[in-house]
């Protein structure tokens, strides 16, 4: 693969060759073509595309295709294929796949790749940390959304943050301080009061976009809600991270009907981590986008009905049958229902930071984050892993790397592996009882003031971003105080519910103060905030809702 200035580095993107065996197994579920010089494979705004291998030729991945500003991406010969990511998480083509000269392709249909990536574990492999790494790519790059709006537009930077929880690729041009957004708007004649505006290869100019618009490009279009209980799933997991991810996929793997919902892409906060290294398993670790990619392809193969950009806002509950509505309208019923909705970091109270937020303030450190702060030194909020993560990813790309923690040692905070390799990473300055005071920007977020905590001396950090990674607030709001919670508005479950639980057998371990309706992972009071301990939890909840229908005497025990 030639990779035309993704990467920073083309000389490290290593070629995705198919060995001869893999090429076989995927010949046997798939079809030969010959094709001519300019041949589209696909194209920008496909809703889906099959997976392409070139035998003979070259294709080429192209941004804009048909525009004047047409640009090629990528450039595949014999023994490569074509895609990335989104192909398998239900995502639409934002580029074009074209044929550069004659040749033939070996074309597999979408259906077909998937079953081969859940049964073919050496093919699944290569293909998934190859797709991941082109995403990575695009993300530096911007390649595919174009988002035009100001800094200063609360509208813009909800934009900016939903497109990196959805690690959606999108070159921001920033009315205050790019000319060419102001010339695109005359050339499109778009008026200010349309902003922000986002355009969408292949699609048309979504203009301010509402949660509905958001869910109909990103997501699925809204859907009719018949009362006819065939409509109503088995079981409804809300909250795609790692617990909700295996609550679907146990779910679905034991026979029940399950729909996943998550307001953005599919991983939770895990899902933005650079690595995570003591999950069993992945001796060498993985990063937080490969493991809910294999959650999510592993949820589609068994069936899993997957709605992203689905934003809870309200829960209505009843015996045998609860209700999930969405902000864009959409409705969703289910006889069980499984909260997996996690946790958010606490904003920055820093005067000014909210005005910064996406743009200078961020509260995830994945691909697209780093590359606005290239080559800059940057601040990290934080004690606990996800700082410690953050801090050694941006390591890789700024120097210094400021690692700010209130408390007096990382050693409560931070697992032990982590923490001895960012003392031993000489780019990440730690900074100990120390809290953020001020945000200094201009045109840009150029410093942060520091208070030494013991003493109350203030300092200023120069740096080019904030990262965020303080607390814990629960994504428990959207229940609207339906369920009891304790003070902080983690969701009560099990043994802890006491006068709150409202049936005449106990509740169940997860369940809430509503029969039938569980909560695993970082919403649950109580939890331990660890990858592993949602997964289980995920899976123990499945295993109870059997047990729930037994006790009783649910006439859909047996699906």
């Amino acid at each position: 693969m030639h990779d035309h200035g993704l990467s920073g580095n083309p000389a490290l993107t290593p070629v995705a060759l198919l060995a001869l065996e893999q090429l076989e197994r995927l010949g046997a579920v798939g079809s030969k073509h010959v094709t001519a010089a300019g041949d589209v494979l696909f194209a920008a705004g496909d809703a889906s595309y099959d997976f392409f291998v070139v035998l003979d030729g070259s294709a080429d991945i192209v941004e804009r295709l048909g525009e004047a500003t047409e640009r090629v991406v990528a450039s595949y010969g014999p023994g490569e294929f074509l895609g990335e990511i989104g192909m398998l998480t239900g995502e639409r083509a934002r580029l074009a796949g074209v044929m550069r000269s004659a040749g033939r392709v070996l074309r597999v249909p979408l259906r077909q790749i998937q079953v081969l990536m859940a049964q073919d574990t050496d093919l699944s492999d290569f293909v998934l940390r190859t797709f991941l790494e082109r995403r990575a790519n695009l993300l530096r790059k911007g390649a595919g959304l174009t988002l035009v709006g100001s800094r200063y537009d609360p509208r813009c930077r909800a934009l900016l943050q939903s497109f990196s929880r959805n690690r959606t690729a999108v070159n921001w041009l920033d009315l205050e301080a790019q000319p060419e957004a102001e010339a695109l708007l005359q050339e499109l004649r778009v008026p200010v009061t349309d902003l922000p505006i986002v355009l969408v290869p292949g699609r048309p100019m979504l203009r301010n976009p509402q949660p509905a618009d958001i869910a109909a490009e990103f997501g699925e279009p809204p859907t009719e809600v018949d009362d006819d209980d065939r409509d109503v799933c088995d079981l409804l997991v809300v909250g795609g991270g790692p617990g909700g991810l295996a609550a679907a996929v146990y779910g679905a793997s034991e026979g029940l009907q399950t729909a996943l919902l998550d307001t953005a892409a599919f991983g939770g906060q895990a899902g933005t981590s650079s690595r995570i290294e003591n999950y069993l398993g992945f001796p060498a670790g993985l990063s937080g986008a490969e493991l809910a990619a294999r959650g999510t392809v592993q949820a589609a193969k068994f069936g899993v009905r997957l709605h992203r950009n689905a934003h809870a806002v309200a829960f209505a509950g009843r015996t045998g049958r609860h209700q999930i509505t969405c902000d864009d309208g959409r409705v969703f019923s289910a006889r069980d229902v499984i909260i997996a909705t996690g946790a958010e970091y606490r904003r920055l109270t820093v005067p000014g930071a909210e005005a910064w937020e996406g743009s200078g303030v961020h509260y995830a450190a994945t691909v697209a984050e780093a590359q606005s702060c290239l080559g800059h030194p940057v601040a990290v909020i934080g004690g606990a892993n996800s700082a410690g993560q953050a801090a050694m990813f941006l390591s890789r790309t700024s120097d210094p790397v400021h690692l700010l923690v209130r408390g007096r040692d990382l050693e409560h905070s931070m697992s032990r592996y982590l923490l001895d390799a960012v003392v031993a990473n000489p780019k990440i300055r730690v900074w100990l009882r120390t809290e953020a005071v001020a945000l200094d920007a201009g045109s840009a977020v150029t410093a942060l003031d520091v208070v030494d905590r013991p003493t109350g001396r203030r300092s200023r950090v120069e740096v080019g971003a904030v990262f965020v990674f303080i607390g814990a607030t629960p994504c428990t709001g959207w229940l609207g105080g339906r369920l009891a919670t304790d003070r902080d508005g983690f969701l009560l479950t099990g043994h802890d519910l006491d006068d709150a639980w409202k049936a005449d057998r106990a509740p169940l371990s997860f369940e809430t103060s509503e029969p039938g309706v569980f909560c695993v992972g970082d919403a649950r009071s109580g939890s331990v905030k660890r990858v592993a301990t949602a997964v289980g939890e995920g899976s123990a909840a499945v295993r109870l809702i059997f047990e729930r229908r037994r006790l009783d005497g649910d006439r859909h025990l047996f699906v």
